[in-house]
């Protein structure tokens, strides 16, 4: 039978052992140090580059869903790899990374409200009123649409530049949570679903 103390015994049992772990390496030779850490450099590597990542959120383009309040911290988000790199899995309302058309170098972060096939009606600046998203392609808009560099200025973006699914929030504490795949309302009434998900 568990007593209510003995998960506190076993919690400080742990932090006391990662304690002398950590001293013990601290003691070691700096050359063992370097070995230690190019141990797990390769694991790090990989779970950033295949599986998660966290990033700070900039921005006004997706409010109210990510960073509502300017005036506070920016939002710091878990994104996911797994499901875009390995899986390749896409689904309309996802909230994600993607590497820009336009800038190399900058990561914007939109919803993907339109999948290949697609009919959307787009906003301005876009210069045509609908367009059905071609194969291989994604439409991208921000939640706050006219305060949003997107495909309404681009056009549709390969899926290929899609780096990762926004997961979570991580902080500010009051914030923290899962992030939904629903679109806003008016993203919704301007999509006609002409392909499967």
């Amino acid at each position: 039978m568990l007593t209510a103390g003995r998960p506190v015994r076993y919690a400080s049992q742990l932090s006391r052992n990662a304690y002398r772990y950590w001293k013990n390496i601290s003691k070691k030779p700096p050359l063992r140090q370097v070995q230690s850490v190019l141990f797990w450099l390769p694991t790090f590597i990989v779970f950033t580059q295949v599986g998660c990542t966290v990033r700070t959120v900039t921005g006004n383009s997706m409010q109210p869903t990510l960073n509502p309040d300017l005036s506070r911290p920016r939002d710091v988000a878990l994104f996911n790899r797994w499901s875009i790199v390995i899986k390749r899995s896409y689904e309309r309302g996802d909230v994600v990374a993607f590497r820009s058309p336009q800038e190399h170098g900058k990561l914007l972060v939109k919803r993907l409200i339109a999948l290949p096939g697609d009919q959307v009606k787009t906003l301005p600046p876009y210069p045509d009123v609908e367009v059905i998203v071609p194969e291989g392609h994604g439409w991208l808009e921000g939640d706050a649409p006219f305060n949003s560099e997107d495909s309404n200025h681009f056009g549709p973006v390969p899926l290929a530049l899609i780096d990762s699914k926004l997961t979570c929030v991580l902080w500010p504490p009051k914030r923290v949570g899962a992030i939904g795949s629903q679109m806003t309302g008016t993203q919704a009434e301007r999509v006609t679903e002409l392909s499967p998900t």
